[in-house]
């Protein structure tokens, strides 16, 4: 499955969450890192789907970059 993920800079660091999986974030140093560690996420929060009986909701977003005028 192939989801999107939202990665946002905050002041100290990175942080990523997954639209599709809420509660599904992550955190990291650089862009490098909050996307490694997402992966990692998603992959247990997807387990503990799995383990609870819970339904694994499918990829549904979508990211589009919108240009304006500045």
């Amino acid at each position: 499955m192939r989801y999107a993920i939202v990665i946002e800079k905050a002041e100290s660091n990175y942080c990523a969450y997954v639209p599709d999986l809420p509660g599904c974030i992550a955190t990291g140093a650089n862009i490098q890192q909050v996307e490694a560690e997402i992966r990692e996420a998603i992959e247990f929060h997807i387990d503990g789907l799995r383990e609870d009986g819970s339904l694994i909701p499918l990829p549904s977003s979508q990211v589009e970059y919108i240009e304006i005028a500045a």
